[in-house]
């Protein structure tokens, strides 16, 4: 999974595998605690920064599930950017631009790169500073190592998250974040933290948590090494001819003029840039809309791993930035739903007897069975997915 999947996983749709993760079998649990606080020790830490640290752990089911379940299948791309970039995200963030548009313009000008950018990827990852995270990561961590996979990789996590710590740019009680150790207001993981974090604001600690200038500019460091070029677009929605079968492929780029001779044009009707190339993706296939993206997007994408979460991220910058929605819509007769419509399901769900848990936006695993039954109840096919097909039937629509 993706960090952005990881750490929402509930607003994402995501079906948990089912059963329930006891305390392991091997050993015990405790003994592999006391090993992992042993090689904390070798590293370096210091060992009342390991008491504070270590003291009170318990066994986490949730981190441990959260590790080693994976997805039941792949949200679609029209649910993805429903919950991404909707109103309310673009609201808030032009609230924040304005609220911060000397630090965002002050970044901008010392890394190159743009600063609706830079909102959007703030507020995608941690919804302008709200939404960090509510693991304690000196205890998840350890968890993950015990009882999840990748242990060797999630324990050096563990060593760098403390010694951010150690060396006075956080304080411990401040270390809350995902299950796998993303935290912070850019959702860095501690390693990427120790090599690219900065202080911005001048005041001698690099915090991504409670300064703003900090995290927008260890943002704006990660993309600018990531091959960020100042000036060029991350990307632009394009029409495609009907007849089209050249290459698809963020990777298989090309310059603006040989799109141009296969027939691609702008969406928006506009001229194709006279610089810079591109490669062609087509998220929903062909049906769907498709897209130009240039380096800039392999920088986005190099952040978390993904198409979506790149295309995202630039669209929310677009319309950020004053641009329109979309041209062409998804091939979809059923949309998605942006956070406040997911919210309204859940209360609709709840009034009616399929939902015992709260209303707060997040489609977990419970919420899913949930939808299931009502899908049932209403003659859908039972898929779970949260859509406006099934909160109009509830609302009586």
């Amino acid at each position: 999974m993706t960090r952005v999947l990881r750490r929402l996983f509930g607003a994402c749709g995501v079906v948990l595998a089912a059963g329930l993760f006891a305390p392991p079998a091997w050993a015990s649990f405790e003994s592999c605690v006391k090993a992992v606080r042993a090689d904390v020790l070798k590293a370096g830490i210091k060992p009342d920064l390991v008491d504070a640290a270590f003291k009170g752990i318990a066994f986490d089911e949730k981190a441990v599930r959260f590790s080693r379940t994976q997805p039941e299948y792949r949200i679609a791309i029209w649910d993805y950017m429903a919950f991404l970039v909707d109103a309310a995200r673009l609201a808030d963030g032009a609230k924040m631009l304005s609220a911060h548009d000397k630090t965002l313009r002050a970044v901008e000008k010392a890394y190159g790169v743009n600063r609706f950018v830079l909102a959007a990827l703030w507020g995608v990852e941690s919804d302008y500073g709200r939404e960090k995270g509510d693991f304690f990561l000196p205890h998840a961590l350890p968890n993950v190592v015990c009882g999840g996979k990748k242990p060797a990789v999630f324990k050096a996590e563990l060593i760098q998250a403390l010694r951010i710590v150690q060396a006075g740019d956080v304080k411990l009680a401040d270390l809350t974040g995902s299950w796998a150790g993303a935290f912070g207001q850019t959702q860095f993981m501690p390693s990427t933290y120790r090599r690219l974090a900065v202080d911005f604001d001048r005041d001698g600690r690099r915090d991504t948590i409670r300064s703003v200038p900090d995290a927008l500019a260890s943002a704006a460091n990660f993309l600018d090494k990531a091959g960020w070029q100042s000036g060029l677009p991350w990307g632009f929605e394009v029409k495609v001819p009907a007849s089209y079968k050249g290459p698809v492929g963020r990777s298989r780029k090309a310059p603006a003029s040989a799109w141009t001779k296969l027939g691609v044009t702008r969406a928006d009707g506009s001229a194709l840039p006279s610089s810079g190339s591109y490669g062609l993706i087509r998220p929903a296939g062909r049906s769907g809309p498709s897209f130009l993206v240039s380096r800039n997007f392999d920088a986005l994408y190099s952040y978390n791993a993904a198409e979506s979460y790149a295309l995202a991220i630039g669209h929310l910058s677009d319309r950020l930035a004053g641009k329109g929605a979309l041209k062409t819509p998804w091939p979809t007769d059923d949309p998605g739903l942006s956070r406040v419509e997911r919210k309204r399901l859940q209360e609709l769900l709840i009034r009616q007897g399929y939902y015992k848990g709260e209303a707060d936006g997040r489609i977990g695993p419970i919420t899913v069975a949930a939808i299931k039954e009502a899908q049932k109840k209403a003659g859908m096919k039972p898929n779970g997915r949260p859509s406006k097909r099934i909160l109009n039937a509830l609302a009586g629509n």
